[in-house]
C-alpha cells in the first residue's frame, strides 16, 4: 500500500515502507495517517467497536436499486490466512441482485496491538451466468506492489485521512472521518454515537460515498447519492 506522510521526520524513519505526502484527487483532502505496518504488532482478535469481526457473525444488508434487491451478505469465517506476514481473518462478502449471486469476495482483515483493523486484500469474483467472469479488483498486501491498508482507525477522529487499500490502478480506496457523533437508523435497530466516512477513490472519481459504522457492531449504513444499503440482521453461531 502507499502510505502518504506529510511529516519529514516520520518520513525519514518509515522511507523504506512509506514515500511522500499527497492530495486526494477525488476529495480534497491530505492522506496523512499512516502508521507503520509491522507483522509482529498484530493480534489474533478483531475487536475494534466500531468494526469488530468475531468468527461466526453473518452481517445481512439489503438496497432497492434500479436494477432490483441488491443483498449483502458478509459472513466472518473462523479461517485466517496469512498475508504479508500476518495471520488475517477471513471474511466472506457475497452479493446477490434479485436473489443471484452476481460477486463473491474472500477479504482479509487484521487488527495491531494498538487497536487499528488493516485491509490486506482481497480475491473478489464477479460472476455471470454461475460462471466468474472477471477477478478485477482483486489484491494481496505484499504482493506486485500492493500495501496493506487501514480500514478503521483504533480512536477515530474527525478529519483523520487514509487509505484503505492500495495497489496502483487496481484498487485505490481512501476514506476520511467525517463525524463521529454521527445516527443512523436502518432495519436493524436505530444508533447514536457513531463514526461517519467519506469513501472516494482516483479510479472512479465520479463515486462519493458515505459509510456509518457503530459501536459494538460494525459497518451498518452505506450511501451513495440516493441508494441506502441498510443493515438488516445480524446473527451468531
Amino acid at each position: 500500500m502507499s502510505f502518504f506522510l506529510c511529516r519529514a521526520q516520520l518520513l525519514i524513519a518509515l522511507a523504506a515502507l512509506l514515500p511522500a505526502c499527497d492530495t486526494d484527487p477525488t476529495g480534497d483532502f491530505e492522506v496523512t495517517y499512516a502508521p507503520a505496518f509491522d507483522p509482529s504488532a498484530f493480534v489474533s482478535d478483531i475487536t475494534n467497536p466500531f468494526f469488530p469481526l468475531a468468527p461466526g457473525t453473518t452481517f445481512r444488508y439489503e438496497k432497492e436499486t434500479d436494477e432490483g434487491l441488491e443483498v449483502v451478505v458478509v459472513e466472518v469465517t473462523d479461517s485466517t490466512r496469512v498475508v504479508a506476514g500476518v495471520a488475517a481473518r477471513i471474511v466472506r462478502d457475497r452479493e446477490y441482485l434479485d436473489g443471484e449471486l452476481v460477486e463473491d469476495t474472500f477479504d482479509w482483515f487484521a487488527q495491531d496491538a494498538d487497536g487499528n483493523v488493516w485491509y490486506l486484500g482481497e480475491d473478489t469474483c464477479e460472476i455471470e451466468n454461475g460462471e466468474c467472469v472477471s477477478r478485477a479488483g482483486s489484491w494481496e498486501a505484499g504482493v506486485d506492489g500492493a500495501r496493506a491498508g487501514i480500514l478503521m482507525p483504533a480512536h477515530p477522529a474527525v478529519g483523520q485521512a487514509y487509505y484503505q487499500e492500495f495497489y496502483e490502478g487496481e484498487a485505490e480506496d481512501r476514506g476520511e472521518v467525517v463525524s463521529t457523533s454521527a445516527n443512523a437508523s436502518v432495519p436493524y435497530g436505530s444508533f447514536t454515537a457513531c463514526v461517519r466516512t467519506r469513501d472516494t477513490t482516483p479510479l472512479e472519481p465520479d463515486v462519493l460515498e458515505h459509510k456509518v459504522y457503530c459501536s459494538g457492531v460494525g459497518l451498518v449504513l452505506e450511501e451513495e447519492g440516493d441508494e441506502r444499503l441498510e443493515l438488516v440482521d445480524v446473527t451468531t453461531n
